[in-house]
């Protein structure tokens, strides 16, 4: 029986503890403009924490453009839209993807999932605590922009990655994204991805450009550089194949910098959390 199954088929009460005793990492990687390649560092950092050992949820945030499954060419029966019809739920549609890591798919094409009701929100809610502590981390790839979804899932994170290329509307974006967070959620942290840098010293340009808009305008913001990376032809290569560079091309610079960025999160001593519990991310929501 592989992972995935093992997750479905557990009894809830087993679920609390069968893993880990703490509460796994909840982390947002967001961005303001599409095509930066967000997605690309999702499923790639997640596949590089499974490489470190880590048990990793992914859940595609993109209601209503889904590409996760997509990316890896995986062809999920179910998806998140069923489950916001009552017809499934969560453990009902999850799915494995490479290394192990357990995948939440959403749907593409439907309207009405480009912006969740508060009932919604409260059943996702309820839905996602079944697999609090049977994970490390649970990364939540968000659509792009600053749309109602994207900035639900950004406050239900206790870490946020806003994701940019050195493109000028991608810096344009990303701020619009942090100033909406920031202004009208007091949302104070943030940590900063460069995506296809043609080097370190590109990157940190790029990252020194935001942090002089958001020091005049934000002053009480905090920006942490988390490093890039690199632009690397081997990456739309295994697009085109379905397939992460990660797995593919291990040895790709690429590649290498998503391992080093696991090796970074996992070697990191993330702060307490306020009650040991991922409900507690999605209930301060309703707050709002």
């Amino acid at each position: 029986m592989n992972q995935a199954e093992t997750l479905k088929n557990m009894p809830d009460a087993a679920l609390g503890t069968a893993f880990y005793p703490a509460s796994p990492r909840v982390i947002c990687i967001t961005s303001g403009k599409g095509g930066v390649g967000k997605t690309n560092v999702a499923v790639n950092l997640a596949y590089g924490l499974r490489k470190k050992g880590k048990r990793v949820l992914l859940l595609d945030a993109d209601l209503n453009l889904a590409n996760i499954d997509v990316l890896l060419g995986l062809t999920p029966r179910y998806n998140l839209h069923n489950v916001f019809l009552g017809e499934k739920t969560l453990r009902d549609i999850l799915i494995e993807g490479p290394a192990g890591m357990h995948i939440l798919p959403a749907s593409s094409g439907i309207m009405e999932m480009a912006d969740l009701s508060e009932s919604q929100k409260l059943s996702f809610m309820t839905e996602i605590e079944v697999f609090d502590h049977a994970m490390d981390y649970l990364l939540i790839d968000t659509g792009a922009g600053i749309n109602n979804n994207v900035v639900y899932f950004n406050l239900a994170a206790r870490e946020r990655i806003v994701v940019l290329s050195p493109e000028p509307t991608s810096l344009t974006d990303a701020y619009a994204l942090i100033k909406v967070l920031a202004l009208q959620h007091d949302v104070k942290s943030f940590r900063i991805l460069i995506n296809s840098a043609q080097g370190e010293k590109e990157a940190i340009q790029v990252f020194r450009k935001l942090s002089l808009v958001a020091d005049r305008f934000l002053p009480s913001l905090s920006l942490d550089f988390l490093g890039h990376i690199p632009f690397d032809s081997k990456l739309p290569q295994a697009v085109r194949k379905q397939r992460l560079v990660s797995e593919l091309f291990p040895e790709a610079a690429a590649s290498r910098s998503f391992l080093r960025l696991a090796q970074k999160l996992v070697e990191e001593k993330p702060e307490p959390l306020a009650d040991g519990n991922i409900k507690f991310f999605w209930q301060g929501l309703f707050d709002l």
